[in-house]
């Protein structure tokens, strides 16, 4: 597979599946907010919204709905996944930003044309990054920019992104963050730069106080 098309898997590879969502617990101290990411917020609306967005994308290249519910079953943490990218995105591009890494326009559109060339055309292009990353086609630039980004932090770094000297940037850049996700999508793994599931042992002790009630 050529080089710049791996590089698109950088923000699914560390996505790894995920229990069913949990409903909201405890305090939330960011009343709206999916996530807190420095000082920028990510909305729960925004975070819908961009869900949304890969749904009615789906939906649009899967007519047929026996066919579309079984894309829903493949993506049922898709609003987990979601938040994740939209979070690492911002890390990514702090930790750019402070190794001087710039991706200009240029380099994306020669970037996407070079990936239209492979995949047959720019439709084919859009399919793909929508079946295989969840990239809906308005985001496809966005998505571009973010993996040369990375591609240039890790030569900057002289290295590559699947290299421990890469993930290190990112902790980093999510320890500056002080990235905070609402607890009903999880929790941040700061040395991972990932979403985690969040531990619930009160869910244990709820299940376990059923269990010695129906005994």
């Amino acid at each position: 597979m050529h080089r710049r098309r791996r590089t698109a898997l950088l923000l699914t590879a560390a996505i790894a599946a995920a229990a069913p969502l949990l409903t909201a617990c405890g305090n939330d101290a960011h009343p709206g907010s999916a996530a807190v990411v420095g000082d920028q917020r990510i909305t729960v609306a925004q975070l819908e919204n961009r869900v949304d967005e890969v749904r009615e994308a789906q939906r649009a290249a899967v007519p047929d709905d026996t066919q579309y519910q079984q894309v829903l079953a493949r993506t049922g943490t898709l609003t987990r996944d979601t938040l994740h990218s939209m979070v690492l995105d911002r890390v990514l591009h702090r930790a750019a930003q402070e190794a001087g890494v710039t991706v200009s326009r240029r380099e994306v559109q020669e970037m996407r044309g070079g990936l239209e060339e492979q995949a047959g055309g720019a439709k084919e292009l859009e399919t793909v990054w929508l079946q295989q990353y969840g990239v809906p086609p308005e985001r496809l630039d966005e998505n571009l920019r973010l993996q040369l980004e990375a591609q240039k932090l890790a030569e900057s770094l002289g290295t590559d992104t699947s290299r421990p000297e890469f993930w290190q940037a990112l902790s980093k850049a999510s320890a500056e963050l002080d990235v905070d996700l609402n607890p009903r999508y999880g929790d941040w793994d700061v040395q991972k730069s990932s979403r985690v599931d969040t531990k619930t042992p009160w869910l244990r002790e709820i299940t376990a106080q059923r269990t010695q009630q129906t005994a």
